[in-house]
């Protein structure tokens, strides 16, 4: 699915679904973009207004109604949903809506139209895992009652619900699983790590870490992230697959390394790790890499520094 196709991409103003747009029209397809603004900008998008394959719809993929607003489909792409904790947290319902009637509205689109249909998970689906690093097959380890159930069961749910259709209906569908993804177009107030780092360290206020930093992560810069979710895609595996950076980092050795990188003289503050919050996070990348031809390339030093470099320019734009 390379080259002159039209893919609605829901939730495409947001951090991730602005990249993805531009990567799409890079190629030669034509690209409809579907938010509703609730946490995607309308700054990121902002460039590609006047493109001549390029449409932005205001739209709540949770309402009816956008099918009457599209011509040609051949691809549905969902990255519509909050994902990082504090908006989750704060709208929890809608979040839960998103990822089911959401996903169930699109996935009917796609069947409608005899497109792909495309889901953007992530590896909140595994949980507090107990296992290590994280496999596809692995099941995951989720509190389905705790705060974070709430964006983490409707991935779930939502990737269930692709599958029945793959299975009923036979969609042709793509699940993908996003670790923790970084770089420019990201809010500085989103809660995300990186971000809350860069933004505290260029600042000069104090880094907070949660817990006593010995929690890790494993950061995909977003370039290397599109070109992953594009392999996916474009793919012949209908998934779970991975798409993530399998170097792992405490907060801690992630905190001195943007001191390091900013320059900056803030002083670290520790404070209580949230409810389920993850002890570990690596993502097993042997199916992206073995049988799609991926693997990230950006290292998180190189990474950070192109995105420290945006924030300061943001902060002047």
């Amino acid at each position: 699915m390379t080259g002159d196709r039209h893919v609605v991409v829901a939730g495409g103003a947001g951090f991730l679904g602005s990249h993805f747009c531009d990567r799409l029209l890079d190629r030669g397809d034509h690209v409809i973009c579907v938010d509703n603004f609730s946490t995607g900008r309308r700054t990121n998008i902002e460039h590609l207004a006047g493109h001549d394959r390029f449409r932005s719809i205001d739209h709540d993929v949770v309402q009816p109604g956008l099918d009457a607003q599209l011509d040609r489909v051949d691809g549905v792409v969902n990255l519509a949903s909050p994902a990082s904790p504090p908006e989750y947290l704060r709208r929890p319902i809608d979040t839960l809506d998103v990822g089911s009637i959401g996903t169930h509205r699109l996935l009917d689109l796609a069947v409608e139209r005899g497109a792909r249909f495309f889901l953007a998970s992530t590896s909140e689906v595994y949980g507090d895992p107990l296992v290590h690093p994280q496999p596809e097959h692995y099941w995951g380890n989720v509190n389905p009652i705790g705060e974070r159930s709430v964006y983490d069961e409707a991935k779930r749910f939502a990737e269930a619900l692709t599958m029945a259709y793959h299975r009923s209906k036979s969609l042709d569908v793509r699940i993908v699983r996003i670790f923790n993804t970084y770089g420019p177009r990201m809010q500085a107030d989103d809660g995300r790590v990186v971000s809350n780092l860069v933004n505290q360290a260029l600042r000069g206020e104090p880094l907070t870490i949660y817990g006593d930093g010995s929690q890790t992560r494993s950061f995909c810069f977003v370039d290397d992230e599109i070109e992953g979710l594009l392999a996916v895609l474009d793919g012949p595996l209908a998934g779970p697959v991975n798409v993530g950076n399998p170097n792992e980092f405490t907060m801690l050795e992630l905190a001195d390394l943007v001191l390091e990188l900013t320059g900056s003289s803030s002083q670290k503050v520790f404070r209580d790790l949230p409810s389920d919050d993850p002890k570990v996070r690596r993502p097993d990348i042997t199916i992206a890499s073995e049988q799609l031809g991926w693997s990230p390339a950006i290292d998180l030093r190189t990474g950070l520094e192109r995105t420290i470099e945006w924030f300061r320019s943001a902060v002047h734009r």
